[in-house]
C-alpha cells in the first residue's frame, strides 16, 4: 500500500514509526507498518541477526500474518508441520494429544516447527525489499516525549545521535531497555523453572520420533521436538540442587541423551540454560511509546506461543498506528491495543502454566496420581487442557456475533487463499452489494466475480452468524456482523470517536 501521506512526509520527523529491536516481532511490525504506507526506521543493537535457534514453533495465525507481508511461500518450505503434539508418561502412555491439521480453517497448517535464523533471514530480506530503513549496530539509550512525537537517543556503532519519530514501539526483548526507560513494572506469575535447552543437527535421525513430545517423567521432565530439516531439540528440566554448569558439561549431556541412542551422531548447535518465566508488563502504552512481544509479556514455552503472541501484537498494532498517523483514526484507538491483547496473552499464559504444571511434577506419588486421573478422563473422551484460545473482546470491536474471532480463510483447490484479495485493508463482505463508501474499508458482495470461488464457505459462515454481512479488520479479526450499513457506520464511529467529539 502506498499513500499520499507517505509521499508528503513531514521533514521535522525522521520517520512515522521507530521500531526498536529486530527479532521476528520487530520484523513483522516494521514490514506491516511500511506496507500500510508509513515511513519506518527499525534499529537493532546487534550488527547481524542472531545465528542460533530460539523459538521452536508457530501457528496458523502467524503463517497468515507472514502471508500478509508476502513471505509465507518462502517460509513454509523452511518449516516442518508436525503430525501431533503429545504429553507422555515416563512409560509412553499419552496424557494429552493435539493433532495438527495440515490445512486448517485459517488457510494453513495449525502448527509449524521452525529454524528461527532461517525464518528471520527471510523476514529481514523482506524489510529491505519494502524500503524499511534497517539500521543495525544501533543501540537505544533513552527517549523524551512531547505532544507531537518522540526523540530517541541512540548509539550508532559507537557514535551518539538522535532519531525523531511520531511513534516508537519497543520490540526489544525480555530485558527491554525501552520498558526500563519508561519505568514500567512487570506482573510476575511466580512461575520460574530452569531448563537445559539443546538444539542439535542429526544427519541420520534413524528411529528418533518425528513428533513434538513432552515427557512427564518425575525423574526428569523432558521436551523432545523434531524441528525443521535435520534439526532436533531437547529440553531437560534442571532439578533442585543441580547447577547450570554441571548440566552444560558435555559428558552430562551425553548421559541425558543416552535414551535416544543418538549421542554418537549428533552435532550440538546450541546449548543453553533458560529460566521459563510468566511475566506481563503492567502498561503496554505510555503516550507515543508502546511495547510488543517479550518487552510486554513472557510466558513458559509449553504452549509454543511466545513468539506467536508477539507477532499477534504486531498485527494488532500496525494498522492502528497507521490509521492514526494517516489521520483516519483518533489516537485513542491505540488504547484498544492492550485492552484486546492482554486478556488473550494472559489466557495463553494460563494454558502454558497449566501444561507446565503437568510436565514439571517431580513427586513420584503425585505424578502417578496425575497419570491415573488424566488417563481415566482421556479414556472417557475428555482432555485436561485445551489449546483453543479466546477471541478478542472489548476494544475496537462491536458487541455482535463472532466479533473478535479470527475470520476463516478458505483455500481453493488451486491453492488460492481468501486474504490474497484483501491486501491490508479492512474488508466488508455482504450477501449483496452496498453503495455506502467508507475510507479504508474495501467492499465485496458474495456474487462478485473475485469472491464467487469462496462464496459457499463465507455464506455458510454468515448463516451461522445470523448476519447479512461481516466487517473484517486488517488483522483479520471480525469487527462485527449484521447489516452492512450499520457495520460501516459503527466502524467509522469507533475509529473516529474522539475526532468527532
Amino acid at each position: 500500500m502506498t499513500s499520499e501521506f507517505a509521499r508528503d512526509f513531514d521533514s521535522d520527523f525522521d520517520c512515522d514509526l521507530l521500531v526498536v529491536g529486530l527479532g521476528p516481532v520487530g520484523d513483522v511490525l516494521a514490514a506491516l507498518a511500511q506496507n500500510h504506507g508509513l515511513s519506518v526506521i527499525a534499529i537493532e543493537r546487534a550488527p547481524t541477526p542472531f545465528p542460533l535457534p530460539r523459538a521452536a514453533v508457530f501457528d496458523h495465525e502467524i503463517m497468515r500474518i507472514f502471508q500478509m507481508i508476502g513471505v509465507a511461500e518462502k517460509i513454509a518450505p523452511l518449516c516442518r508441520a508436525p503430525e501431533r503434539y503429545q504429553f507422555h508418561t515416563a512409560c509412553g502412555q499419552v496424557l494429552l494429544d493435539f493433532e495438527n491439521a495440515r490445512v486448517g480453517p485459517f488457510g494453513w497448517a495449525e502448527t509449524y516447527a521452525l529454524h528461527q535464523p532461517a525464518v528471520e533471514e527471510v523476514l529481514r530480506a523482506r524489510l529491505y525489499e519494502l524500503g524499511v530503513r534497517v539500521q543495525t549496530g544501533v543501540a537505544f539509550e533513552r527517549l523524551a516525549q512531547d505532544r507531537d512525537g518522540v526523540t530517541v537517543d541512540v548509539t550508532d556503532n559507537g557514535s551518539p545521535r538522535q532519531i525523531r519519530a511520531r511513534y516508537v514501539v519497543g520490540c526489544d526483548g525480555s530485558w527491554s531497555p525501552v520498558r526500563e526507560a519508561l519505568g514500567i513494572k512487570l506482573d510476575d506469575y511466580n512461575f520460574d523453572e530452569p531448563w537445559l535447552v539443546l538444539d542439535t543437527i542429526i544427519d541420520e535421525p534413524g528411529d528418533l520420533p518425528i513428533v513434538c513430545q513432552q515427557i512427564c517423567d518425575p525423574k526428569r521432565p523432558v521436551t523432545h521436538m523434531a524441528m525443521s530439516g535435520k534439526r532436533f531439540r531437547w529440553e531437560f528440566m534442571i532439578k533442585p540442587g543441580e547447577t547450570a554448569e554441571e548440566m552444560l558439561d558435555d559428558a552430562r549431556i551425553r548421559e541425558l541423551l543416552a535414551p535416544w541412542n543418538c549421542a554418537d551422531r549428533i552435532q550440538i548447535e546450541r546449548k543453553a540454560v533458560y529460566r521459563f518465566h510468566a511475566l506481563v508488563a503492567e502498561t503496554w502504552r505510555d503516550g507515543r511509546v508502546l511495547l510488543a512481544g517479550d518487552a510486554a509479556h513472557q510466558m513458559p514455552p509449553f504452549a509454543g506461543q511466545g513468539m506467536c503472541s508477539g507477532i499477534r501484537d504486531a498485527a494488532n498494532l500496525a494498522w492502528k498506528i497507521a490509521a492514526v498517523v494517516r489521520g483516519e483514526a483518533d489516537d485513542a484507538v491505540l488504547d484498544t491495543y492492550q485492552e484486546e491483547r492482554e486478556p488473550h496473552v494472559r489466557a495463553i499464559i494460563g494454558t502454558a502454566i497449566a501444561m507446565g504444571q503437568i510436565v514439571c511434577m517431580l513427586d513420584e506419588t503425585a505424578a502417578a496420581e496425575r497419570n491415573r486421573n488424566m488417563l481415566a478422563r482421556k479414556s472417557s473422551g475428555a482432555q485436561d487442557v485445551s489449546v483453543l484460545y479466546p477471541d478478542l473482546a472489548g476494544g475496537h470491536l462491536t458487541d455482535t456475533a463472532f466479533a473478535g474471532a479470527l475470520f476463516p480463510q478458505p483455500v481453493t483447490d488451486e491453492g488460492e487463499r481468501l486474504d490474497s484479495l484483501f491486501g491490508l485493508d479492512a474488508v466488508l463482505i455482504s450477501r449483496s452489494a452496498t453503495d455506502t463508501t467508507d475510507l479504508g474499508v474495501r467492499r465485496f458482495s458474495l456474487d462478485a466475480p473475485e469472491i464467487r470461488k469462496f462464496a459457499e464457505p463465507i455464506g455458510d459462515w454468515l448463516t451461522k452468524a445470523g448476519a447479512d454481512a461481516v466487517l473484517i479488520r486488517p488483522d483479520r479479526h471480525v469487527f462485527g456482523t449484521g447489516e452492512a450499513e450499520a457495520l460501516l457506520g459503527a466502524w467509522t464511529e469507533r475509529t473516529r470517536r474522539k475526532i468527532a467529539a
